[in-house]
């Protein structure tokens, strides 16, 4: 058996998508947590961020309000910081996971590419079970490029 390869794939979420608004705006929807308060979570969700400091060791946190009341904290740490090119950070609150955002020129346009690793691969089918949480991120990227959408009308 070779052992010299990790396999994650039981254990992670990646979705990419390109955007139709160029890099730098892109990224700023991403780091401005005034920006991003009016994207982030799922459908029906609204967002309160307390802390967002987007530089590696930066604290990232925010409350994502279910449309049925609950409240869902979430406190990360970011890990890498490379302007116009990357996110890393540690969803430090369960369930933990490492999420790496990757944002690439393409002329206007901006291929995103959303990676999340969890620490199990139990832990990962619990969250898609009781959160949808393949769903929700497709959900929260709609919500980016209608935002987006709506910053150039």
């Amino acid at each position: 058996m070779d052992n010299t390869k990790s396999n994650t794939k039981d254990r992670e979420i990646f979705l990419s998508r390109t955007l139709n608004a160029p890099v730098e705006l892109v990224w700023e929807m991403w780091t401005t947590p005034e920006h991003i308060a009016n994207w982030w979570g799922p459908n029906g969700f609204t967002t309160t961020i307390s802390t967002m400091e987007v530089a590696p060791g930066g604290k990232w946190d925010i409350v994502m309000h279910g449309p049925d009341g609950t409240d869902y904290k979430n406190k990360s740490i970011f890990k890498e910081v490379i302007k116009y090119k990357k996110i890393v950070y540690d969803h430090v609150s369960a369930p933990r996971h490492l999420t790496t955002v990757e944002f690439v020129a393409q002329g206007e346009k901006t291929l995103l590419t959303w990676h999340m690793l969890f620490e199990s691969a139990e832990q990962f089918m619990a969250v898609v079970k009781k959160y949808g949480a393949i769903e929700g991120l497709k959900q929260n990227v709609e919500k980016l490029e209608m935002y987006l959408a709506g910053l150039s009308a």
